[in-house]
């Protein structure tokens, strides 16, 4: 029996407010410490979430390459595309459809210089293309991707959408087609949302978890207030089964969480990784202070400690 494929778990984003004194040691920042030096010793993976807020800086996907090199050879990067390609303007306002959303040449111009440099450094696993859940499987709106997934064509492709309307075998067969991979979302169920999946469209594997913070979901006050969510070790076993069936057709596969309120991402992640892996996993003393329960999981994280490495499953 062949060995499954790599199976590289992580967080969405890395800089959080509420992280600190949580996932980060008290003044970290103070010691000159960048965040992703602790995160490539503890995950594979991270998928950047400031992408989807501003553009990538050439300069700065260069100085992260470096950091978690130095940490962690084998860890890698996701970036989520910038919100004007993916949703509209006024998205509090108005649903997200192809008449809404409003790219410019700039928007291009600068999100390709980003993700340039990014690939540059060997360490760009995939593009998430996410859309909100109004983006709506209508033909207007399936001209819009296929216009925007020929412009990044020279990128592993990932794409996100939450409505219901767009899981389906015709869905399905356009993702495979086109080498695109469809992403699996964990999400509350309300309404029309698309329900869990295990789709492999391309070589290239994707999960997210979004939390199930139903009564938050669209009545938060802030934006962090819908990710506070801490999964149950019970409702992570579901998506462990998933992930494995994934792992077995895809050639890598990424799993992400997104939950990231007082860093409860991280401990998902970590006890993912574990289920997945079948190892103890390593982590931050203080996460571990704050969430008792991963001693029975994990490590504090020792000075100088490296990152795991490939393959994660064997």
């Amino acid at each position: 029996m062949a060995s499954p494929s790599p199976i590289r778990v992580g967080t969405a984003g890395w800089s959080y407010k509420d992280w600190e004194g949580v996932f980060y040691p008290p003044g970290m920042s103070r010691r000159k410490r960048h965040p992703l030096e602790l995160m490539a010793r503890c995950f594979d993976m991270v998928e950047i979430n400031t992408s989807f807020y501003g553009h990538i800086k050439p300069e700065l996907a260069k100085l992260w390459s470096k950091i978690v090199s130095d940490a962690n050879p084998n860890f890698m990067f996701t970036a989520k595309l910038h919100r004007s390609f993916t949703h509209s303007p006024l998205a509090a306002m108005e649903p997200t459809s192809a008449v809404s959303i409003r790219p410019n040449d700039e928007d291009e111009r600068l999100a390709r210089q980003g993700l340039e440099a990014l690939a540059e450094t060997g360490k760009f696993g995939a593009l998430l293309i996410q859309f909100p859940v109004s983006f709506k499987n209508t033909s207007l709106n399936r001209e819009y991707l296929e216009s925007l997934l020929r412009d990044f064509i020279e990128y592993p492709r990932a794409v996100e959408v939450r409505h219901s309307t767009w899981n389906n075998p015709e869905t399905i067969s356009y993702f495979s087609e086109r080498n695109v991979s469809f992403v699996n979302i964990d999400q509350p169920q309300i309404g029309r949302s698309l329900e869990p999946t295990s789709h492999v469209t391309s070589a290239l594997g994707y999960v997210r978890l979004h939390g199930r913070n139903y009564d938050q979901w669209f009545e938060a006050e802030t934006c962090a207030d819908r990710y506070n969510y801490l999964y149950k070790e019970s409702e992570l076993g579901g998506w462990k089964e998933r992930v494995e069936n994934i792992a077995e057709q895809a050639k890598i596969t990424f799993v992400v969480a997104n939950n990231h309120f007082e860093a409860k991402a991280g401990v998902n992640a970590l006890q993912l990784k574990h289920m997945l892996t079948g190892r103890r996993v390593i982590a931050p003393e203080s996460l571990i202070e704050h969430y008792p329960a991963l001693r029975a999981i994990a490590d504090p994280l020792e000075e100088g400690q490296q990152g795991a490495s490939l393959p994660l499953l064997a």
